[in-house]
């Protein structure tokens, strides 16, 4: 079973140990914008990290978009192939999350490779913000917020024919129909 890089916003510090190791591997420089991932930080409020990588889609929209097929799914990696890639970065405009990157000094797109299959970025995050996880546990954790998050609501707020109507949970089954 192939594994897939999750990442999980609630641990990343922003600290872009992440984007060094990644560039220092791939392109042997301490130059986070040359690395395939790239931590995003919203602020004042929500302050937000969240790491973005490639999702390694089965149905990639990048490879569905190269002109040459330079884009391969090949054991739960999607590869480019460097040979047969123009640089025409028509996968960059069409990754929908943003995850793969162009570079002023670099000649191809740049994309996560997974480090064929051991992610210098997992080993190196000092949170455990990034994590290598089997496919079949994928949505794991969020199932498990949803489940938590209903137990710690005492009201559901909802509209009913245009009205606003509050559900207390201790009312649950005495509602009119």
């Amino acid at each position: 079973m192939s594994k897939k890089l999750t990442v999980i916003p609630e641990l990343c510090s922003g600290c872009s140990i992440c984007e060094l190791v990644c560039a220092i591997k791939h392109f042997g420089v301490n130059n986070p914008k040359k690395s395939a991932i790239r931590v995003l930080t919203t602020y004042p409020h929500p302050v937000m990290r969240m790491p973005i990588v490639c999702s390694q889609c089965k149905v990639a929209p990048c490879a569905k978009v190269c002109p040459t097929d330079a884009l391969r799914w090949i054991e739960g990696v999607v590869h480019l192939d460097e040979e047969n890639c123009t640089s025409c970065y028509k996968c960059v405009e069409a990754c929908p999350f943003g995850a793969i990157y162009a570079h002023e000094d670099c000649d191809l797109p740049i994309m996560c490779d997974m480090c064929g299959g051991d992610p210098e970025c997992v080993k190196k995050c000092p949170n455990g913000a990034l994590r290598l996880i089997p496919e079949a546990a994928l949505g794991e954790s969020k199932r498990l917020n949803n489940i938590l998050s209903y137990t710690q609501m005492k009201e559901i707020e909802f509209y009913e024919k245009g009205e606003k109507r509050i559900i207390h949970y201790a009312e649950i089954g005495k509602e009119e129909l």
